[in-house]
Protein backbone atom coordinates (compact mmCIF):
# COMPACT_ATOMS: atom_id res chain seq x y z
CA UNK A 1 0.00 0.00 0.00
CA UNK A 2 2.72 2.51 0.93
CA UNK A 3 4.68 1.84 -2.23
CA UNK A 4 1.58 2.78 -4.22
CA UNK A 5 1.51 6.17 -2.49
CA UNK A 6 4.93 6.91 -3.95
CA UNK A 7 4.15 5.33 -7.32
CA UNK A 8 0.88 7.23 -7.90
CA UNK A 9 2.44 10.70 -8.36
CA UNK A 10 5.56 9.11 -9.91
CA UNK A 11 3.51 7.29 -12.54
CA UNK A 12 1.46 10.47 -13.04
CA UNK A 13 4.73 12.26 -13.85
CA UNK A 14 5.50 9.70 -16.57
CA UNK A 15 1.96 9.77 -17.93
CA UNK A 16 1.91 13.56 -18.20
CA UNK A 17 5.35 13.48 -19.79
CA UNK A 18 3.95 11.31 -22.59
CA UNK A 19 0.90 13.50 -23.17
CA UNK A 20 1.10 16.21 -25.82
CA UNK A 21 1.35 19.72 -24.41
CA UNK A 22 -1.31 20.80 -26.91
CA UNK A 23 -3.95 18.86 -24.94
CA UNK A 24 -4.17 20.87 -21.69
CA UNK A 25 -7.66 19.62 -20.88
CA UNK A 26 -6.48 16.00 -20.89
CA UNK A 27 -3.44 16.89 -18.76
CA UNK A 28 -5.72 18.54 -16.20
CA UNK A 29 -8.05 15.57 -15.98
CA UNK A 30 -5.20 13.07 -15.75
CA UNK A 31 -3.60 15.09 -12.96
CA UNK A 32 -6.82 15.37 -10.98
CA UNK A 33 -7.55 11.66 -11.49
CA UNK A 34 -4.14 10.63 -10.13
CA UNK A 35 -4.49 13.05 -7.20
CA UNK A 36 -7.92 11.58 -6.40
CA UNK A 37 -6.37 8.12 -6.43
CA UNK A 38 -3.61 9.38 -4.12
CA UNK A 39 -6.23 10.73 -1.71
CA UNK A 40 -8.12 7.43 -1.79
CA UNK A 41 -5.02 5.38 -0.93
CA UNK A 42 -4.04 7.93 1.75
CA UNK A 43 -7.44 7.48 3.39
CA UNK A 44 -7.07 3.69 3.21
CA UNK A 45 -3.62 3.85 4.83
CA UNK A 46 -4.83 6.10 7.64
CA UNK A 47 -8.08 4.21 8.24
CA UNK A 48 -6.27 0.86 8.12
CA UNK A 49 -3.73 1.83 10.76
CA UNK A 50 -4.35 -0.16 13.94
CA UNK A 51 -3.78 2.36 16.74
CA UNK A 52 -4.40 -0.32 19.35
CA UNK A 53 -1.42 -2.25 18.07
CA UNK A 54 0.73 0.83 17.45
CA UNK A 55 4.26 0.72 16.10
CA UNK A 56 5.26 0.73 12.44
CA UNK A 57 2.69 -0.93 10.19
CA UNK A 58 2.29 -1.76 6.47
CA UNK A 59 6.04 -2.35 6.33
CA UNK A 60 7.61 -3.19 2.97
CA UNK A 61 11.33 -3.64 2.40
CA UNK A 62 13.62 -4.31 -0.56
CA UNK A 63 17.42 -4.43 -0.50
CA UNK A 64 19.03 -1.76 -2.65
CA UNK A 65 22.75 -1.55 -1.79
CA UNK A 66 23.52 -4.37 0.58
CA UNK A 67 27.19 -3.38 0.92
CA UNK A 68 26.21 0.00 2.37
CA UNK A 69 23.19 -1.21 4.29
CA UNK A 70 20.71 0.81 2.22
CA UNK A 71 17.27 -0.67 1.67
CA UNK A 72 13.96 0.66 0.40
CA UNK A 73 12.15 0.27 3.72
CA UNK A 74 8.66 1.71 4.09
CA UNK A 75 6.29 1.92 7.05
CA UNK A 76 4.05 4.32 8.97
CA UNK A 77 3.29 4.85 12.64
CA UNK A 78 0.82 7.04 14.52
CA UNK A 79 2.82 10.16 13.68
CA UNK A 80 3.32 9.59 9.97
CA UNK A 81 -0.18 8.19 9.25
CA UNK A 82 -1.89 11.60 9.78
CA UNK A 83 0.79 13.23 7.62
CA UNK A 84 0.02 10.78 4.82
CA UNK A 85 -3.66 11.70 5.09
CA UNK A 86 -2.80 15.41 5.10
CA UNK A 87 -0.68 14.97 1.98
CA UNK A 88 -3.52 13.20 0.18
CA UNK A 89 -5.99 15.99 0.97
CA UNK A 90 -3.69 18.84 -0.05
CA UNK A 91 -2.47 16.89 -3.12
CA UNK A 92 -6.03 16.48 -4.38
CA UNK A 93 -7.29 19.99 -3.62
CA UNK A 94 -4.06 21.50 -4.97
CA UNK A 95 -4.50 19.63 -8.26
CA UNK A 96 -8.08 20.90 -8.53
CA UNK A 97 -6.96 24.47 -7.83
CA UNK A 98 -4.15 24.10 -10.41
CA UNK A 99 -6.83 23.79 -13.07
CA UNK A 100 -6.47 27.57 -13.54
CA UNK A 101 -2.83 27.34 -14.69
CA UNK A 102 -2.67 28.44 -18.34
CA UNK A 103 1.00 28.61 -19.35
CA UNK A 104 3.28 25.59 -19.72
CA UNK A 105 0.71 23.40 -18.02
CA UNK A 106 2.49 20.14 -18.86
CA UNK A 107 5.77 21.19 -17.24
CA UNK A 108 3.91 22.59 -14.24
CA UNK A 109 2.11 19.33 -13.46
CA UNK A 110 5.28 17.27 -14.00
CA UNK A 111 7.07 19.30 -11.31
CA UNK A 112 3.95 19.26 -9.14
CA UNK A 113 3.87 15.45 -9.21
CA UNK A 114 7.60 15.15 -8.53
CA UNK A 115 7.18 17.33 -5.45
CA UNK A 116 4.31 15.20 -4.14
CA UNK A 117 6.33 12.02 -4.80
CA UNK A 118 9.03 13.41 -2.53
CA UNK A 119 6.57 14.34 0.21
CA UNK A 120 4.93 10.91 0.28
CA UNK A 121 8.33 9.23 0.18
CA UNK A 122 9.64 11.22 3.13
CA UNK A 123 6.67 10.40 5.33
CA UNK A 124 6.76 6.65 4.66
CA UNK A 125 10.55 5.98 4.49
CA UNK A 126 12.19 4.09 7.35
CA UNK A 127 15.63 4.09 5.75
CA UNK A 128 17.46 7.35 6.44
CA UNK A 129 19.16 7.36 3.04
CA UNK A 130 15.84 7.23 1.19
CA UNK A 131 14.20 9.56 3.70
CA UNK A 132 16.83 12.17 2.80
CA UNK A 133 16.52 11.37 -0.92
CA UNK A 134 12.78 11.97 -0.93
CA UNK A 135 13.21 15.00 1.33
CA UNK A 136 15.43 16.58 -1.31
CA UNK A 137 13.11 15.45 -4.10
CA UNK A 138 10.28 17.38 -2.43
CA UNK A 139 12.32 20.55 -2.00
CA UNK A 140 14.11 21.01 -5.33
CA UNK A 141 11.09 21.38 -7.70
CA UNK A 142 10.02 24.43 -5.69
CA UNK A 143 12.64 26.58 -7.40
CA UNK A 144 11.19 26.12 -10.88
CA UNK A 145 7.57 26.11 -9.72
CA UNK A 146 8.06 29.54 -8.16
CA UNK A 147 10.53 31.04 -10.64
CA UNK A 148 8.45 30.11 -13.71
CA UNK A 149 4.82 30.25 -12.54
CA UNK A 150 5.08 32.59 -9.55
CA UNK A 151 4.61 36.34 -9.12
CA UNK A 152 5.88 39.21 -6.94
CA UNK A 153 9.70 38.99 -7.05
CA UNK A 154 9.44 35.35 -8.03
CA UNK A 155 13.11 34.89 -8.97
CA UNK A 156 14.20 36.37 -5.64
CA UNK A 157 11.72 34.26 -3.67
CA UNK A 158 12.65 31.07 -5.52
CA UNK A 159 16.40 31.55 -5.12
CA UNK A 160 16.16 32.56 -1.45
CA UNK A 161 14.01 29.51 -0.68
CA UNK A 162 16.40 27.18 -2.48
CA UNK A 163 19.55 28.55 -0.84
CA UNK A 164 18.09 28.34 2.66
CA UNK A 165 16.69 24.84 2.21
CA UNK A 166 19.84 23.48 0.57
CA UNK A 167 21.91 24.92 3.44
CA UNK A 168 19.62 23.15 5.91
CA UNK A 169 19.86 19.95 3.92
CA UNK A 170 23.65 20.04 4.12
CA UNK A 171 23.44 20.06 7.93
CA UNK A 172 21.00 17.15 7.85
CA UNK A 173 23.20 15.10 5.51
CA UNK A 174 26.30 15.71 7.65
CA UNK A 175 24.35 14.47 10.68
CA UNK A 176 23.02 11.40 8.86
CA UNK A 177 26.47 10.38 7.63
CA UNK A 178 27.82 10.88 11.16
CA UNK A 179 25.02 8.68 12.54
CA UNK A 180 25.85 5.96 10.00
CA UNK A 181 29.56 6.06 10.85
CA UNK A 182 29.11 6.29 14.63
CA UNK A 183 26.55 3.46 14.79
CA UNK A 184 29.03 1.17 13.02
CA UNK A 185 26.35 -1.38 12.13
CA UNK A 186 26.54 -0.83 8.37
CA UNK A 187 22.92 0.25 8.01
CA UNK A 188 20.80 3.35 7.40
CA UNK A 189 17.69 1.53 8.66
CA UNK A 190 15.93 3.59 11.32
CA UNK A 191 14.60 0.54 13.17
CA UNK A 192 18.15 -0.80 13.55
CA UNK A 193 19.68 2.57 14.37
CA UNK A 194 17.18 3.28 17.15
CA UNK A 195 18.54 0.25 19.02
CA UNK A 196 22.04 1.77 19.05
CA UNK A 197 22.99 3.68 22.19
CA UNK A 198 24.87 6.71 20.87
CA UNK A 199 27.31 8.39 23.24
CA UNK A 200 25.86 11.39 25.05
CA UNK A 201 28.57 13.73 23.76
CA UNK A 202 27.89 12.58 20.21
CA UNK A 203 24.17 13.23 20.67
CA UNK A 204 24.78 16.69 22.13
CA UNK A 205 27.12 17.60 19.28
CA UNK A 206 24.93 16.44 16.41
CA UNK A 207 21.36 17.05 17.60
CA UNK A 208 21.67 20.80 16.77
CA UNK A 209 22.49 19.89 13.15
CA UNK A 210 19.22 17.98 12.90
CA UNK A 211 17.25 20.59 14.86
CA UNK A 212 18.47 23.46 12.68
CA UNK A 213 18.80 21.52 9.43
CA UNK A 214 15.24 20.21 9.52
CA UNK A 215 14.12 23.33 11.38
CA UNK A 216 14.96 25.55 8.40
CA UNK A 217 12.20 23.85 6.38
CA UNK A 218 9.87 24.02 9.40
CA UNK A 219 10.34 27.79 9.56
CA UNK A 220 12.38 27.81 12.78
CA UNK A 221 13.39 31.34 13.81
CA UNK A 222 15.76 32.95 12.80
CA UNK A 223 16.07 30.70 9.73
CA UNK A 224 12.48 31.36 8.63
CA UNK A 225 12.90 34.38 6.35
CA UNK A 226 12.75 32.33 3.15
CA UNK A 227 9.23 31.16 3.96
CA UNK A 228 7.09 34.34 3.68
CA UNK A 229 8.94 35.37 0.50
CA UNK A 230 8.42 31.88 -0.91
CA UNK A 231 4.73 31.89 0.02
CA UNK A 232 4.14 35.24 -1.66
CA UNK A 233 6.02 34.40 -4.85
CA UNK A 234 4.57 30.91 -5.38
CA UNK A 235 1.48 30.19 -7.49
CA UNK A 236 -1.64 29.30 -5.52
CA UNK A 237 -1.46 25.49 -5.50
CA UNK A 238 2.29 25.56 -4.82
CA UNK A 239 1.68 27.85 -1.84
CA UNK A 240 -0.88 25.29 -0.66
CA UNK A 241 1.69 22.48 -0.88
CA UNK A 242 4.48 24.66 0.48
CA UNK A 243 2.63 25.64 3.66
CA UNK A 244 0.31 22.64 3.79
CA UNK A 245 2.81 19.77 3.65
CA UNK A 246 6.34 20.89 2.75
CA UNK A 247 6.98 22.75 5.99
CA UNK A 248 5.70 19.70 7.88
CA UNK A 249 8.60 17.67 6.49
CA UNK A 250 10.97 19.74 8.60
CA UNK A 251 9.03 19.22 11.83
CA UNK A 252 8.57 15.55 10.97
CA UNK A 253 12.31 15.16 10.43
CA UNK A 254 13.06 16.55 13.89
CA UNK A 255 10.63 14.06 15.42
CA UNK A 256 11.50 11.04 13.31
CA UNK A 257 15.29 11.38 13.29
CA UNK A 258 16.32 13.87 15.97
CA UNK A 259 14.17 12.79 18.90
CA UNK A 260 14.13 9.10 18.00
CA UNK A 261 17.90 8.67 17.76
CA UNK A 262 19.17 11.43 20.06
CA UNK A 263 17.03 11.54 23.23
CA UNK A 264 19.93 12.79 25.37
CA UNK A 265 20.89 15.36 22.77
CA UNK A 266 17.31 16.59 22.64
CA UNK A 267 17.27 16.90 26.41
CA UNK A 268 20.50 18.91 26.38
CA UNK A 269 19.17 21.35 23.81
CA UNK A 270 15.55 21.42 25.00
CA UNK A 271 15.71 24.89 26.55
CA UNK A 272 17.29 26.44 23.45
CA UNK A 273 14.79 24.63 21.24
CA UNK A 274 11.73 25.85 23.13
CA UNK A 275 13.10 29.41 23.31
CA UNK A 276 13.48 29.53 19.52
CA UNK A 277 10.02 27.98 19.06
CA UNK A 278 8.46 30.53 21.40
CA UNK A 279 10.10 33.38 19.48
CA UNK A 280 8.58 31.83 16.35
CA UNK A 281 5.10 32.01 17.83
CA UNK A 282 5.33 35.58 19.13
CA UNK A 283 7.33 36.98 16.22
CA UNK A 284 5.00 35.40 13.65
CA UNK A 285 1.94 37.02 15.29
CA UNK A 286 3.51 40.48 15.50
CA UNK A 287 4.89 40.30 11.95
CA UNK A 288 1.53 39.21 10.52
CA UNK A 289 -0.17 42.21 12.16
CA UNK A 290 1.99 44.68 10.21
CA UNK A 291 1.64 43.23 6.71
CA UNK A 292 -0.27 44.89 3.87
CA UNK A 293 -0.20 41.96 1.44
CA UNK A 294 -2.71 39.15 2.03
CA UNK A 295 -0.16 36.46 1.27
CA UNK A 296 2.41 38.00 3.59
CA UNK A 297 -0.16 37.97 6.40
CA UNK A 298 -0.73 34.25 5.87
CA UNK A 299 3.00 33.63 5.35
CA UNK A 300 3.97 35.16 8.69
CA UNK A 301 0.95 33.55 10.31
CA UNK A 302 2.37 30.22 9.12
CA UNK A 303 5.68 31.04 10.80
CA UNK A 304 3.78 31.58 14.05
CA UNK A 305 1.66 28.46 13.75
CA UNK A 306 4.68 26.33 12.86
CA UNK A 307 6.21 27.80 16.01
CA UNK A 308 3.37 26.13 17.92
CA UNK A 309 4.31 22.84 16.26
CA UNK A 310 7.94 23.26 17.28
CA UNK A 311 6.93 24.36 20.78
CA UNK A 312 4.86 21.19 21.21
CA UNK A 313 7.76 19.05 19.99
CA UNK A 314 10.21 20.83 22.30
CA UNK A 315 8.09 20.09 25.38
CA UNK A 316 8.89 16.37 24.89
CA UNK A 317 5.66 15.80 26.79
CA UNK A 318 2.96 13.40 25.59
CA UNK A 319 0.23 16.03 25.61
CA UNK A 320 2.37 18.72 24.01
CA UNK A 321 3.76 16.46 21.30
CA UNK A 322 0.30 15.07 20.48
CA UNK A 323 -0.80 18.68 20.08
CA UNK A 324 2.18 19.36 17.83
CA UNK A 325 1.29 16.52 15.44
CA UNK A 326 -2.37 17.58 15.39
CA UNK A 327 -1.26 21.18 14.79
CA UNK A 328 0.80 19.97 11.83
CA UNK A 329 -2.35 18.44 10.37
CA UNK A 330 -4.63 21.35 11.27
CA UNK A 331 -2.24 24.01 10.04
CA UNK A 332 -1.72 22.12 6.79
CA UNK A 333 -5.45 22.12 6.01
CA UNK A 334 -6.07 25.64 7.29
CA UNK A 335 -3.19 27.26 5.39
CA UNK A 336 -3.99 25.40 2.19
CA UNK A 337 -7.51 26.84 2.47
CA UNK A 338 -6.20 30.35 3.10
CA UNK A 339 -3.95 30.28 0.04
CA UNK A 340 -6.66 28.77 -2.17
CA UNK A 341 -9.02 31.63 -1.25
CA UNK A 342 -6.40 34.33 -1.70
CA UNK A 343 -5.65 32.79 -5.10
CA UNK A 344 -9.31 33.11 -6.12
CA UNK A 345 -9.28 36.78 -5.13
CA UNK A 346 -5.92 37.53 -6.77
CA UNK A 347 -6.86 35.92 -10.10
CA UNK A 348 -9.75 38.37 -10.45
CA UNK A 349 -8.43 41.52 -8.78
CA UNK A 350 -4.72 41.16 -9.70
CA UNK A 351 -3.77 42.61 -6.33
CA UNK A 352 -3.33 41.40 -2.76
CA UNK A 353 -3.09 44.85 -1.21
CA UNK A 354 -5.34 44.76 1.86
CA UNK A 355 -5.79 48.54 1.88
CA UNK A 356 -7.71 48.59 -1.43
CA UNK A 357 -10.25 45.91 -0.47
CA UNK A 358 -13.57 46.52 1.24
CA UNK A 359 -17.02 44.96 1.30
CA UNK A 360 -16.07 41.96 -0.86
CA UNK A 361 -18.60 39.70 0.88
CA UNK A 362 -21.30 41.43 -1.16
CA UNK A 363 -19.81 39.93 -4.33
CA UNK A 364 -17.92 36.93 -2.93
CA UNK A 365 -20.16 35.55 -0.20
CA UNK A 366 -18.83 31.99 -0.25
CA UNK A 367 -15.21 33.09 -0.39
CA UNK A 368 -15.88 35.31 2.63
CA UNK A 369 -17.58 32.48 4.52
CA UNK A 370 -14.74 30.04 3.79
CA UNK A 371 -12.12 32.65 4.74
CA UNK A 372 -13.88 33.27 8.04
CA UNK A 373 -13.83 29.53 8.83
CA UNK A 374 -10.10 29.39 8.08
CA UNK A 375 -9.57 32.49 10.22
CA UNK A 376 -11.52 31.04 13.13
CA UNK A 377 -9.45 27.85 12.93
CA UNK A 378 -6.30 30.00 12.87
CA UNK A 379 -7.24 31.85 16.05
CA UNK A 380 -8.25 28.59 17.74
CA UNK A 381 -12.03 28.87 18.01
CA UNK A 382 -13.67 25.87 19.76
CA UNK A 383 -15.31 23.63 17.18
CA UNK A 384 -12.39 23.91 14.77
CA UNK A 385 -9.29 21.73 14.59
CA UNK A 386 -7.12 24.70 15.57
CA UNK A 387 -8.62 24.87 19.05
CA UNK A 388 -7.88 21.23 19.91
CA UNK A 389 -4.31 21.43 18.61
CA UNK A 390 -3.44 24.70 20.34
CA UNK A 391 -5.01 23.61 23.62
CA UNK A 392 -2.86 20.48 23.72
CA UNK A 393 0.32 22.38 22.83
CA UNK A 394 -0.32 24.98 25.53
CA UNK A 395 -1.19 22.29 28.08
CA UNK A 396 2.12 20.54 27.35
CA UNK A 397 4.02 23.84 27.51
CA UNK A 398 2.55 24.76 30.90
CA UNK A 399 3.69 21.39 32.26
CA UNK A 400 7.29 21.93 31.17
CA UNK A 401 7.96 25.63 30.41
CA UNK A 402 5.08 27.75 31.78
CA UNK A 403 6.57 31.01 30.47
CA UNK A 404 6.46 29.60 26.93
CA UNK A 405 2.82 28.65 27.48
CA UNK A 406 1.92 32.17 28.62
CA UNK A 407 3.69 33.77 25.66
CA UNK A 408 1.99 31.31 23.33
CA UNK A 409 -1.44 32.28 24.61
CA UNK A 410 -0.61 35.97 24.21
CA UNK A 411 0.40 35.26 20.61
CA UNK A 412 -2.90 33.43 20.10
CA UNK A 413 -4.72 36.56 21.30
CA UNK A 414 -2.74 38.65 18.80
CA UNK A 415 -3.72 36.16 16.10
CA UNK A 416 -7.37 36.82 16.91
CA UNK A 417 -6.73 40.56 16.57
CA UNK A 418 -5.13 40.49 13.12
CA UNK A 419 -7.46 37.81 11.72
CA UNK A 420 -10.66 39.61 12.81
CA UNK A 421 -9.28 42.95 11.65
CA UNK A 422 -8.36 41.42 8.29
CA UNK A 423 -11.82 39.90 7.82
CA UNK A 424 -13.54 43.18 8.74
CA UNK A 425 -11.35 45.24 6.39
CA UNK A 426 -11.50 42.98 3.33
CA UNK A 427 -15.00 41.53 3.42
CA UNK A 428 -17.21 44.04 5.23
CA UNK A 429 -18.18 47.69 4.82
CA UNK A 430 -19.39 49.39 1.64
CA UNK A 431 -18.36 47.78 -1.65
CA UNK A 432 -16.14 49.92 -3.83
CA UNK A 433 -17.32 50.31 -7.44
CA UNK A 434 -14.00 48.96 -8.70
CA UNK A 435 -14.84 45.54 -7.18
CA UNK A 436 -18.40 45.20 -8.48
CA UNK A 437 -17.05 43.09 -11.35
CA UNK A 438 -15.78 40.37 -9.01
CA UNK A 439 -17.53 36.99 -8.99
CA UNK A 440 -17.85 34.38 -6.27
CA UNK A 441 -15.99 31.07 -6.33
CA UNK A 442 -16.98 28.81 -9.22
CA UNK A 443 -17.99 25.17 -8.81
CA UNK A 444 -14.41 23.85 -8.99
CA UNK A 445 -13.14 26.39 -6.48
CA UNK A 446 -16.09 25.76 -4.17
CA UNK A 447 -15.40 22.05 -4.24
CA UNK A 448 -11.71 22.43 -3.34
CA UNK A 449 -12.28 25.03 -0.62
CA UNK A 450 -15.38 23.26 0.71
CA UNK A 451 -13.42 20.02 1.11
CA UNK A 452 -10.81 21.79 3.24
CA UNK A 453 -13.48 23.58 5.31
CA UNK A 454 -15.22 20.26 5.98
CA UNK A 455 -11.98 18.71 7.26
CA UNK A 456 -11.33 21.64 9.61
CA UNK A 457 -14.79 21.35 11.14
CA UNK A 458 -14.96 17.55 11.28
CA UNK A 459 -11.59 17.31 13.08
CA UNK A 460 -12.61 20.16 15.40
CA UNK A 461 -15.89 18.52 16.35
CA UNK A 462 -14.69 14.91 16.35
CA UNK A 463 -10.92 14.88 17.00
CA UNK A 464 -10.96 11.45 18.63
CA UNK A 465 -10.30 9.26 15.52
CA UNK A 466 -7.27 11.35 14.61
CA UNK A 467 -6.04 11.68 18.19
CA UNK A 468 -6.16 7.92 18.84
CA UNK A 469 -3.77 7.36 15.96
CA UNK A 470 -1.52 10.28 16.94
CA UNK A 471 -1.37 9.21 20.59
CA UNK A 472 -0.28 5.70 19.65
CA UNK A 473 2.79 7.12 17.92
CA UNK A 474 3.57 9.87 20.43
CA UNK A 475 3.26 7.58 23.46
CA UNK A 476 5.89 5.23 22.03
CA UNK A 477 8.25 8.10 21.23
CA UNK A 478 7.90 9.82 24.62
CA UNK A 479 8.45 6.51 26.41
CA UNK A 480 11.63 6.12 24.41
CA UNK A 481 12.70 9.67 25.28
CA UNK A 482 12.09 9.03 28.97
CA UNK A 483 14.09 5.81 28.85
CA UNK A 484 16.99 7.53 27.12
CA UNK A 485 17.27 10.50 29.49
Amino acid sequence: MLLSLILIPAVATGAILLLPGSKPHIIRWVSVAFSALGLFVSILAFAGYDYGKGGYQFQEQWEWMRSLGISFHLGIDGISAPMVLLTGIVFFTGAVVSWSIKERLKEYFILFMVLVTGVYGTFVSLDLFFLFFFYELAVLPMYLLIAVWGSTRKEYGALKLTLFLVAGSILVWVALVAIYAEANIGSFDLLKLQDVEFAKDFQRNFFPLLMIGFGVLAGLWPFHTWSPDGHVAAPTAVSMLHAGVLMKLGAYGIIRVGLTLFPDGADSWQTAFIVLATVNVVYGAFAAMTQKDLKFVIGYSSVGHMGLVLMGIATMDKVGMSGAVLQMFSHGIMTALFFALVGILYEQSHTRDISVFQGLSKRMGLVAAFFIVAGLASLGLPGTSGFVAEFLVFAGAFKTYPVAGVLGIIAAMLTAVYILRLVAKVFYGPLAKSWERLRDADLRERFAAGTLVAVLIIVGVMPSPLMKVINSGVDTLVDRLSAGL
